[in-house]
């Protein structure tokens, strides 16, 4: 099998911003009042499914301590009813907007309407269409490694085609349960959005010889896209998740993924949305270029291996703020004890990784 090189540089990504660097300090929240975090430059997935972090419109602070409707300070000016008492009092509180307009409060409501009306959008999809447009060009592939579970393999590929416009790296490996008939059954249907290697050799972790490393390298030498996605067949998109991946990478992260890890000497708790220390593989999107040096080849099985990847990439890593379409479809089992044994020394790898940062 021939390994495809990474002669080309990224087409419109921003160079990955090396002040923030992943293992930094800090919550991993975004404080800085709700700043959009957004993709600056045209981008979008091969086809134009790509993805990015947009943020929600900041939301103002009122000074003062005024509390209830608009009441704080308020002066009677006679007995007779007035006409409109809220625009007295500077709130927009009729269509007419007769408020005074040079009143600081009446501007800070007319931003918060603006920002209501922006959110609202934002559940319409607009803020993800907007993204689609402003990651135009930029190609992304989907990595996938099937070991069985073909229901699962129908269901996730099926997703990415329907959801996204990614394209699909697929290794079959050795056809268990007839999962990789199903792969080929989608890149017959498929040919411009669907590739398929077949490998002879079942996984390490069903009893073969097929590593998570090894496998997940030749994925990501085999892919020519600027952004590479990992995902498991035990995910599915209810919607397009991967172009807030893809915008995030665009406006300078190094990765961005669906769930964030904060790893420590006794394990790894769930972190972000925001800037996180570490990304779990169920759903993550990396800089090919910058994953090719990050990547544990020698790691027999994912588990934790991904948070080796995660603390393994030079940059910032993102979770956009969601939550995202993804669902988990269930987890696939491998035997307890092999198990056990491979977290463990994947584990290790990233505590060295945590030491040395």
């Amino acid at each position: 099998m021939s390994a495809v090189t990474d002669a080309k540089p990224p087409g419109h990504l921003r160079p990955a911003r090396m002040e923030q660097v992943a293992g930094g300090s800090g919550t991993g929240r975004d404080t800085a009042g709700g700043a959009a975090v957004g993709a600056g430059e045209p981008g979008t997935a091969a086809g134009g499914a790509a993805t990015g972090a947009g943020g929600a419109a900041a939301t103002p602070r009122r000074a003062g301590a005024a509390t209830g409707v608009g009441t704080a300070g308020a002066k009677p000016r006679g007995a007779h009813a007035r006409v409109n008492p809220a625009a007295e009092l500077g709130f927009s509180g009729d269509p007419g907007q007769h408020g005074d307009p040079g009143d600081g409060m009446l501007h800070a409501q007319r931003a918060w309407d603006a920002t209501l009306a922006t959110n609202r959008l934002d559940d319409l999809g607009v803020n993800v269409e907007r993204q689609r447009v402003e990651t135009r060009g930029v190609t992304a592939t989907v990595g996938l490694l099937v070991d069985g579970w073909p229901a699962d393999v129908r269901a996730c590929v099926q997703s990415v085609i329907d959801h996204t416009g990614a394209k699909v790296l697929a290794f079959d490996l050795g056809n268990i349960d007839r999962a990789g008939d199903v792969l080929a059954d989608f890149a017959e249907r498929y040919p411009e959005r669907i590739t398929v290697w077949h490998v002879a050799e079942a996984p390490h972790w069903r009893g073969g010889t097929a590593t998570w490393g090894e496998s997940r390298t030749k994925l990501l030498r085999l892919d020519e896209s600027d952004v590479h996605v990992l995902m498991e067949t035990s995910v599915v998109l209810r919607g397009d998740a991967l172009t807030p991946l893809v915008a995030a990478i665009v406006d300078g992260a190094v990765g961005a993924g669906w769930r964030g890890a904060e790893p420590s000497g006794g394990g790894a708790h769930e972190a972000g949305p925001g800037k996180v220390r570490a990304l779990t593989g169920e759903l993550m999107a990396v800089r090919r270029s910058a994953a090719l040096g990050a990547l544990p080849e020698d790691a027999h099985y994912g588990r934790n291996a991904d948070l080796e990847l995660s603390l393994g990439l030079r940059g910032e890593l993102v979770v956009p703020p969601g939550p995202l379409p993804v669902e988990r479809l269930g987890a696939h089992e491998v035997p307890a004890g092999y198990l056990d044994r491979e977290s463990r020394r994947n584990y290790d790898g990233v505590l060295r990784m945590l030491s040395a940062s």
